[in-house]
């Protein structure tokens, strides 16, 4: 392709709103432009670059024996009613009514329509199966922001493994891990895996591939001493015991004023120490009024709580909903004597006793709390979040905390949709089973972004030859110079007749201009053809990663570059 006869719109400055360095640099490099919020034109160099991605993708799914369809992105809201995910999804799906009055969705998974699909087996020698598509989907985002990797309409890669039995689903599951793991080291990201919340998919065992990222929104915990990796949504962390003394009798005592952990703390050190105080937080799960108990010096994780309360949508009680519920202000509630309320207390507060707690009357708190005699618990569960330095679980050591950008996940869903749906087939013996399903997605343009958060250096990005643009930028120091032309069409012919990407840079422009713009938009290899350069016989060839430039017999150029690209273009 030459370069004055592309649309490669690069910008000097960076646009206005933009926080991410994935968003900058595709914007500045003309590889996309903003529409509306969360709505992207993909341009032709970011084109070149999602198809690359996309082939990655196509072609380990199809190592594992995917089959690839076509599903329509435009369904039926009778579907997702009847899976409960209408509701479910909230504000996030897209809902519309056709020109007959029928309620449609657009898609942002495809369970629903894999389970149909599946309607056609029978028997349990039409099993295993690995589906997928990949294709638009759609989801309204309440707040688009960062580029590419927060959108209201992108590509998706979503597959599902439809197996007899659970030895089935694991393998399966095995198999996607390893064709991600292969997926992401193609593209050149450094993924981690780690234990994920399933959230609304439901399911059991999630794992989330995470790419380190300040522009990431998920926080990962990690153990550098052994293999410990999770999110923070399903983290925990060894909790050191905590020392109660001998058990008293339940005290009340006047704390005018105190109304945080810190104050009251340091009013009453004797008694009153942040892991010697209960946290009382009053939510509501789906509707319903709950008490979350948690020790003083630790935070919910709230989608620990409805992980374990198996609750859709959680908010905190407002001030007046708490004082219509336990007669005080928030600073003095406690869960001491509750009747008729949930209560949901973590597990760093079982057996725990000579606790401080709110008297749910303002400027008052009990003392000598014992934890099993003095609250009804309803259920236990791990509801706080790790926070850095804490014991890794396994081996003791510092966890880390760190924030990622999320490339994938996988979930095995179990048999929520085939038994909905009715998708059942008959075992060796003639009984029916439901088919047991695994989802797997990967989205395409998060992948794109994520590869530049990861590559990039002050001058622009820094594409892995496996899904650059070009893989090599012919850049023509003088355009108006004869001999310098000539040399330079004929590398450039021959690099193409050897099947190597090629931009010829054929524009007009100061040699300046050129460099920039090839760092900006980050081909890997780039080709300098000058007029003293020719009269010598030898090109500079500059390296992107790095920005290593050595000078080349012409001659030698097209074969140095074949040896270098065949192997990078597979991510060895």
């Amino acid at each position: 392709m030459r370069w004055s006869e592309a649309f490669i719109p690069t910008l000097r400055d960076a646009p206005a709103d933009a926080e991410a360095v994935s968003h900058v640099l595709l914007v500045r490099g003309g590889f996309i432009r903003q529409v509306a919020a969360g709505s992207y034109t993909i341009l032709p160099l970011g084109q070149r670059v999602r198809l690359k991605v996309a082939g990655i993708i196509r072609e380990e799914m199809n190592a594992i024996g995917g089959q690839e369809m076509m599903p329509p992105t435009l369904h039926p809201a009778e579907i997702w009613r009847k899976s409960g995910r209408y509701e479910l999804m909230g504000e996030n799906l897209f809902r519309l009514e056709d020109r007959k009055g029928a309620d449609l969705v657009l898609g942002m998974t495809e369970e629903e329509l894999f389970a149909l699909t599946a309607l056609e087996l029978s028997s349990y020698r039409d099993l295993p199966q690995i589906w997928y598509q990949m294709h638009t989907k759609f989801r309204d985002e309440p707040r688009p922001k960062s580029g590419l990797l927060r959108v209201r309409e992108f590509t998706m890669k979503d597959s599902y493994t439809l197996d007899i039995d659970r030895a089935g689903l694991d393998a399966g599951f095995e198999k996607h891990r390893g064709a991600y793991q292969r997926i992401f080291s193609r593209m050149g990201l450094d993924a981690v895996g780690v234990e994920a919340s399933s959230g609304a998919m439901g399911g059991s065992e999630s794992v989330e591939f995470m790419v380190r990222s300040e522009a990431g929104e998920d926080w990962i915990v990690t153990c550098a001493n052994c293999d410990y990796r999770a999110n923070v949504e399903r983290a925990t962390s060894a909790v050191a015991a905590v020392e109660d003394g001998e058990r008293e009798d339940l005290g009340r005592f006047p704390t005018p004023g105190l109304r945080t952990i810190r104050a009251l703390a340091a009013a009453h050190p004797e008694i009153a120490a942040p892991d010697r105080q209960i946290k009382t937080l009053v939510y509501l799960l789906d509707g319903e009024q709950v008490l979350v108990l948690l020790r003083g010096d630790h935070n919910l994780q709230e989608q620990k709580l409805l992980d374990a309360t198996v609750a859709v949508e959680a908010r905190a009680a407002t001030p007046e909903e708490i004082r219509a519920l336990l007669g005080a202000d928030p600073g003095s509630l406690g869960a001491v004597s509750v009747d008729g309320v949930k209560i949901v207390a973590d597990e760093a507060l079982r057996g725990r006793f000579n606790l401080v707690t709110g008297a749910n009357e303002d400027d008052w708190h009990r003392s000598g709390v014992d934890v099993e005699r003095d609250i009804r618990v309803s259920q236990w569960a791990d509801l706080r979040e790790v926070t850095s330095g804490e014991p890794c679980p396994l081996c003791g050591g510092a966890l880390d905390l760190w924030k990622g950008i999320e490339v994938g996940h996988i979930f095995k869903l179990g048999t929520k949709y085939s038994e909905t749906f009715g998708v059942y087939v008959q075992d060796e013996k003639g009984e029916s089973h439901p088919i047991i399903m695994g989802s797997y997605g990967i989205g395409v343009e998060r992948g794109m972004a994520a590869v530049v958060e990861s590559s990039h250096d002050e001058k622009g990005i820094v594409w892995p030859v496996s899904v650059a643009p070009y893989e090599t930028v012919i850049t023509v120091v003088r355009a108006d110079d004869p001999a310098t032309v000539e040399a330079a069409e004929r590398l450039y012919a021959e690099l193409g007749d050897s099947a190597i990407e090629v931009l010829f840079d054929d524009r007009v422009e100061r040699p300046g201009v050129k460099f920039a713009d090839a760092e900006l938009i980050g081909i890997p290899y780039r080709v300098t053809v000058g007029p003293k350069g020719v009269e010598k016989g030898v090109v500079e060839l500059t390296t992107r990663d790095g920005l290593i430039t050595e000078e080349m017999p012409l001659g030698d150029v097209v074969g140095y570059l074949l040896e270098r690209v065949t192997g990078q273009r597979f991510g060895i």
